[in-house]
């Protein structure tokens, strides 16, 4: 989390309520800053001591691995098919960043917005793994390139893993990226003059898509959920 920060975005992130929500809470009274009642607009500091009236209950965090199938989205637009609006959760949760409504495989979704600042903030580097199908089939200079960083629109990709799914694989390999620009893997294919067929994303730093079909959900817990905590300083 950054700081300074806004009282009402502090609360949303600690999951106490939405800042809309928030908002309410501190007209009503119920928030403190260093024992001081909080008032709109207030910020919070990195030492700063926020507490919340015992008459606002906490939610319980969930934590959940999605399979996004192609043709969803991760926005929520009331002209396409998003993720809300095909597959109903236990509780309500949203979607950690983007997937590409033509691209399929995991998302996290959660209702910790902790999580969602972790792990889309710049300040943090996190593992994405990727398998990708291109045309026309691909040489030992395109995979090299693709792991040495590649221009395109004024930017340079980092440095990256990327091998051949197979060692005889020539139109099919995996690639793990620490950054995430606006379809990053196909701009960076289009830029070496190779056009992505399929992109499914099977891994977010140590959650694993595994054998989850599509349009299914599993719970991340345990040491699975320990693990990501961990990684992000949340634990």
């Amino acid at each position: 989390m950054e700081y300074p920060i806004r009282i009402n975005k502090y609360l949303a992130l600690n999951n106490f309520s939405t800042r809309k929500g928030a908002d309410e809470l501190i007209k009503k009274g119920y928030v403190f800053i260093n024992g001081r009642k909080a008032v709109l607009g207030d910020q919070v500091y990195r030492d700063g001591d926020v507490t919340v009236s015992d008459k606002v209950p906490k939610k319980s965090y969930v934590y959940y691995a999605y399979n996004k199938a192609v043709g969803i989205s991760t926005n929520p637009d009331i002209k396409t098919k998003d993720i809300l609006k095909v597959t109903k959760f236990k509780v309500p949760v949203f979607p950690i960043g983007r997937l590409d409504k033509d691209s399929r495989g995991l998302i996290i979704m959660t209702n910790d917005g902790r999580v969602t600042d972790r792990l889309l903030s710049p300040l943090y580097v996190h593992e994405k793994e990727y398998v990708v199908k291109v045309e026309p089939n691909f040489s030992d200079k395109f995979i090299e390139l693709m792991g040495s960083g590649v221009h395109f629109d004024k930017f340079v990709s980092r440095k990256c893993k990327v091998w051949r799914t197979t060692a005889k694989s020539k139109d099919t390999f995996h690639i793990v990226l620490t950054e995430g620009k606006k379809r990053q893997i196909r701009r960076m294919c289009e830029a070496l003059h190779h056009k992505v067929i399929d992109l499914k994303r099977i891994r977010i730093m140590n959650v694993e898509l595994g054998k989850l079909n599509e349009g299914e959900y599993r719970e991340i817990k345990g040491t699975e959920l320990d693990t990501l905590l961990k990684s992000l300083n949340l634990r």
